[in-house]
């Protein structure tokens, strides 16, 4: 990345599209220009469900960005959900010429463009690459070879594929909004350096993001990003069996498993008596007993982690994972998941205690660590998104642009 380099990041939720504008400052740090949100039902269970909703909020996410900046966004980055997404481990060994020339950057390029040349299922399409790590000959692992004295050197890396008529889609979505794509990037992979800490990214662990439609899994062994699904349920699942079991409004609901958030009835201090201001059952206000609201809670936190044992067990991950750690706005309001977690997984479980997670509001947390990721790209040209400063440039710039070489070439 470059100083001054203004990236754009987009993620598409299922209730409200974020977005995030951020630029690279003098410590090769993200500085957030703004950051922006705009309702969004387009999305159910992970399928799009209303382009048209989707395109229009991501319009008005882009709009209110550039107001609020007084720039004109032509590109960004955009979130996949982790059903979407297939990995695929490969490596390749570049032999160097002249090993007392040194390795160029050109080298470490040709290598990356090298090692997504793999056989990709017609339903799939390349998205992206992951490198996990950069051997030299004598066998020692460097961060950066670019310079060193070798005779040749090994990239080892993730090739990452997405659902061909997803990424259609969604790229027809954002084209609708006047924007072309930069690049998609799964959702997991993106929130990886903003939700763990340091101790955490060196570990084998699952990434757990439980937003309000959908659980994204994310599993790391070590640098490798070794797997990605997604879950079909989130803290709205919750709010609606508050709301059909007690026969309440889905605004008493939310409100309801907000105030007494509990993951296990276990932990229970005082089994208070709520009262119901919006029970359809009688003519007057029903009162219920703390536990019974606890009690909802319980069976569908119970049933997301049940789901997602499942899935890592059918994937035969659960053995390498040494810890789970948990995310998301449909969880982390709600006390004890991460011990109900780890009764239901049998594995580690904590809430994410990332530095950098506190510093941004949780609504636009998955947008920002996309443009963190974006921006900490290795050996990328450039990773810029499209951006006029002058807002009265026509809009037909938007048509003209390119969409950029999002693999390094």
């Amino acid at each position: 990345m470059a100083i001054g380099d203004i990236i754009v990041g987009i993620d598409i939720g299922t209730s409200k599209v974020s977005t995030v504008v951020g630029e690279v400052n003098n410590f090769n740090q993200i500085e957030t220009i703004c950051s922006t949100s705009y309702k969004c039902n387009g999305l159910k269970k992970g399928k799009i469900i209303s382009e048209e909703e989707i395109s229009l909020s991501i319009a008005k996410t882009i709009k209110d960005a550039e107001d609020e900046a007084n720039i004109r966004i032509n590109s960004a980055y955009i979130t996949i959900p982790g059903k979407y997404v297939t990995i695929v481990q490969n490596s390749i060994t570049k032999e160097i010429k002249d090993k007392y020339v040194g390795i160029t950057l050109k080298d470490v390029q040709m290598a990356i463009m090298q090692v997504r040349d793999i056989e990709i299922p017609e339903d799939q399409t390349l998205i992206d690459i992951g490198i996990e790590q950069i051997m030299l000959d004598d066998g020692s692992v460097v961060t950066d070879p670019v310079g060193t004295l070798s005779s040749s050197f090994t990239v080892q890396a993730e090739v990452i594929l997405g659902d061909k008529e997803y990424v259609k889609q969604i790229t027809n979505i954002v084209k609708k909004a006047g924007l072309v794509v930069d690049g998609i990037v799964p959702i997991a992979l993106a929130e990886r350096n903003l939700i763990l800490d340091t101790n955490e990214l060196h570990d084998n662990v699952m990434l757990l993001d439980i937003g309000a439609g959908n659980t994204e899994i994310g599993v790391f062994d070590n640098n490798s990003f070794i797997y990605t699904n997604t879950i079909p349920l989130g803290g709205d699942s919750i709010t609606n069996d508050i709301a059909l079991v007690l026969n309440i409004s889905e605004e008493e609901a939310e409100k309801l498993k907000r105030q007494y958030g509990l993951a296990l009835k276990s932990f229970i201090d005082n089994d208070n008596e709520i009262m119901l201001n919006t029970c359809r059952d009688e003519s007057r206000n029903k009162v219920i007993k703390s536990s019974e609201l606890i009690e909802i809670i319980e069976a569908r936190i119970e049933e997301i982690f049940a789901l997602v044992n499942k899935d890592i067990t059918s994937q035969n991950l659960k053995q390498r994972i040494n810890n789970v750690i948990l995310t998301g706005q449909g969880i982390t309001n709600i006390s004890k998941s991460d011990v109900a977690g780890k009764i239901a997984l049998n594995i580690p479980v904590k809430t994410s205690t990332g530095r950098a997670i506190s510093m941004v509001r949780p609504e636009f947390r998955t947008s920002y660590a996309l443009v963190r990721y974006i921006a900490a790209r290795p050996f990328a040209k450039t990773v810029s998104s499209s951006i006029d400063t002058e807002t009265k440039e026509s809009t037909m710039k938007v048509i003209l642009n390119r969409i950029k070489d999002f693999f390094y070439s």
